[in-house]
């Protein structure tokens, strides 16, 4: 849902920025301290988009209306995607993490309520594996020291992982520890069953929300995996893609526009903020869409 605001301005060139985090995932800001940037940045709408948690909704939501900023409730949903079949029935295949964002859901919807919990369901279990597997490399204690910097204790991951390595001096930011260190295939990465694509679009379609596929230029997928990948987005009822966000390149904007055009989906825009210091774009800086796609906030009331 997004509150009521000056209707007076065209929907389509307004500055909505429709991915933001918050403390209650793995954000660095309060949920009001973000709304209140996003209106000194000169955005129209913001949305709060956190990881498999919509707790911050309600404190941002009042923050909105006394900064007088429209505000779009949202989700950014955990998805284990099991990708396309290899050409030997004997390969190793192993789910590829994928982010879906739900935009305008009812936070209060009980199968979305039910669907989050289930997803949060063995994360802290996950982190401490991930230390346990640092340790053999002779980083010992950074579980301890990333669960301190996590506010929600329950929402512990990577990210919090990623703060407490540039803060003994692993790295010089948080995207080289996740290049180093948390990413497939790399020591403190530790793989985890999240929901499937069509269960994560049905809580969000049944909450009353759009479904959006987040920032797919950042998934390592061939042409034709993320053709696949954006057929079954569409075939289990999502609607959108991001096209410009802070996740992706910009030569990358015109790749997935293209791709939006081609399958019909709307298209958002968002800067994926976490925090002043570790994020590439402010909450509404980024470029405009293409003037041509349809904004997923065209049909958010």
């Amino acid at each position: 849902m997004i509150a009521d605001s000056n209707n007076s301005l065209n929907i389509f060139v307004q500055n909505f920025d429709c991915h933001n985090h918050s403390t209650y995932s793995d954000g660095l800001l309060r949920p009001k301290d973000l709304v209140d940037l996003a209106k000194k940045s000169g955005c129209d709408a913001v949305a709060l988009t956190d990881h498999d948690n919509t707790g911050g909704l309600a404190e941002a939501a009042v923050a909105a209306l006394d900064a007088d900023i429209r505000f779009i409730r949202g989700v950014e949903l955990s998805v284990s995607w099991p990708g396309q079949p290899q050409a030997s029935e004997t390969a190793d295949i192993s789910p590829i993490t994928i982010h879906v964002v739900g935009l305008g859901i009812d936070p209060d919807n009980s199968a979305l309520v039910a669907g989050i919990a289930s997803i949060r369901h063995g994360r802290r279990d996950r982190a401490r594996q991930m230390g346990v597997s640092l340790s053999r490399m002779g980083i010992n204690g950074i579980f301890e020291e990333a669960l301190a910097l996590a506010e929600n204790k329950d929402m512990i991951g990577r990210t919090h992982f990623a703060r407490a390595m540039v803060a003994r001096g692993l790295a010089k930011n948080v995207g080289a520890v996740f290049g180093k260190y948390l990413t497939p295939g790399k020591p403190g990465f530790m793989s985890h069953q999240w929901a499937n694509l069509c269960d994560a679009t049905n809580w969000i379609t049944g909450a009353g929300g759009v479904a959006v596929l987040a920032h797919p230029g950042r998934y390592k997928l061939s042409k034709q995996e993320m053709r696949a990948l954006l057929t079954e987005f569409k075939a289990a009822g999502g609607t959108a893609i991001e096209v410009v966000t802070g996740s992706h390149e910009k030569h990358q904007y015109a790749e997935y526009a293209a791709y939006a055009r081609d399958f019909g989906f709307m298209a958002s825009r968002g800067s994926d903020f976490h925090g002043p210091v570790e994020s590439r774009w402010q909450p509404g800086a980024l470029p405009p869409l293409p003037a041509d796609l349809t904004p997923v906030w065209s049909v958010l009331r």
